[in-house]
């Protein structure tokens, strides 16, 4: 097929699941489809972090350290969909499993807005969890096999709507908010993007998977996935993982007392993240994907050490600085392995998202944990534990509890600047390898 076919609406691919025939595709649909699907994905991700501290902390009486590894089990339950169906994919057909995804996120939602403490909010969102890694798991290959020759910068215009999704669900979280709605609601706005997309994937036609289609057997495939490349791909995706959304998820928090809505603050952050992935084209061009993922190192971890030492207004800055740094994080770690290790198929991409997805499951606690820990070594020695932590609003105690956040706040982002600057030097190395596998196949 010459490059002119994949600019088309409609392509012709052979049928899954071993049928007879060609089957037309209409790859825009799909797309589309796709995009609306990681919409409602990001969305539970912004929501939650809405009600992380001011709800979920008052409504159920949960530390943050609990509430670290309530919101944590949607990273599990990503992980497990997405390591399964990186087989299931192959054998039962990507929309077999946004079927699956779509009655995960209805059933999450639903049991979500009727928790009444610890273990059912751990289980509601360990459903929405599952449902969003089964959004991955099929879109992902599905986006790759439609753009075989564009992987990359597709991947990357696919996952725009991860941070676009945040900045949905931030603003509509922010908004009702304003007008004093019940957090119940907040979380039914979700509803709106499952059942648009789950109508939309319900009448498409699907093709194989690449893997599948270009004949790669099941052993290869996972003969692919246990090379030292791609083994290392996996650990960079938990350091860049746990930089992107640990630091996402946790913001409103870190930085609710830094004179900026930390709400705004994530829908600022996710909304440049969706513009550079817009533009991801040239980017991949100019510096190519091992490239792009140093420059996001480097300005990742300046932006994070900038917001630990910002406040007020200045916060902006610090934001737009680490919002740059992390865009193209996800996305072009996929790209590197559709690209330079194609044998691994869908069952490499779902790993490297579940890679990315565990990792930020054991970090959200440790980040609360840590939050907590400085919170409490901060409060002035001439006042007790309890008197700062119980302060009543207006009260000189609340000023300082007030002061007391912010401090912890910092020096949580300071430690988290560590992981990027790992990523430094992995990417260094990266760079290296890749630019020498470049030269070999002129």
């Amino acid at each position: 097929m010459n490059k002119d076919m994949y600019l088309q609406d409609k392509t012709k691919f052979e049928p899954p699941l071993g049928g007879k025939g060609v089957l037309e595709i209409n790859r825009k649909k799909l797309f589309f489809a796709s995009r609306i699907a990681l919409i409602a994905t990001a969305m539970t991700f912004a929501i939650r972090a809405d009600l992380l501290g001011n709800t979920f902390g008052t409504v159920f009486n949960l530390s943050n350290e609990e509430i670290g590894w309530c919101i944590g089990t949607a990273f599990w339950g990503f992980t497990l969909a997405m390591i399964f169906g990186g087989f299931l994919v192959d054998l039962l057909g990507m929309k077999t499993i946004l079927v699956f995804a779509f009655v995960g996120h209805l059933a999450g939602v639903v049991l979500t807005i009727f928790s009444n403490g610890f273990w059912t909010l751990f289980g509601s969102t360990l459903l929405i969890g599952i449902a969003n890694g089964f959004v991955e798991a099929a879109c992902n290959p599905l986006v790759a096999t439609l753009f075989p020759e564009n992987k990359t910068k597709m991947l990357n215009g696919f996952h725009v709507w991860f941070p676009g999704g945040i900045v949905i669900g931030g603003l509509a979280a922010y908004t009702l908010g304003l007008i004093n709605v019940g957090w119940q609601i907040k979380m039914a706005v979700i509803m709106i993007p499952v059942f648009v997309y789950g109508y939309l994937f319900l009448k498409l036609k699907f093709p194989k998977t690449e893997r599948v289609s270009s004949g790669i057997s099941s052993k290869e495939m996972i003969k692919a996935c246990l090379t030292p490349l791609f083994l290392f791909m996996v650990f960079c995706m938990f350091l860049t993982s746990s930089t992107e959304l640990g630091t996402n998820q946790w913001i409103t928090v870190l930085l609710s007392n830094a004179g900026v809505p930390a709400i705004l603050l994530l829908v600022f952050i996710n909304g440049i993240m969706a513009v550079g992935r817009s533009f991801a084209g040239p980017v991949v061009h100019k510096l190519n994907p091992a490239g792009m993922l140093l420059f996001s190192s480097v300005v990742a971890g300046i932006g994070l050490v900038l917001l630990s030492y910002s406040n007020g207004w200045t916060t902006i800055v610090a934001t737009a600085v680490f919002a740059i740094g992390v865009t193209y994080f996800w996305p072009t770690m996929l790209g590197y392995v559709a690209e330079y290790l194609p044998k691994t198929g869908a069952l490499g991409l779902s790993i490297m998202g579940g890679a990315g997805m565990l990792s930020v499951s054991l970090v959200l606690p440790f980040m609360g944990k840590v939050y907590d820990n400085q919170v409490v070594a901060s409060i002035p020695t001439t006042y007790t534990v309890s008197d700062i932590l119980n302060a009543l609003e207006g009260t000189k105690e609340f000023l300082i509890l007030t002061q007391v956040k912010v401090m912890a706040g910092a020096e949580t982002l300071r430690l988290v600047a560590i992981l990027p600057a790992f990523l430094i030097i992995a990417f260094i190395l990266l760079l290296i390898y890749t630019k020498k596998q470049n030269k070999t196949q002129l």
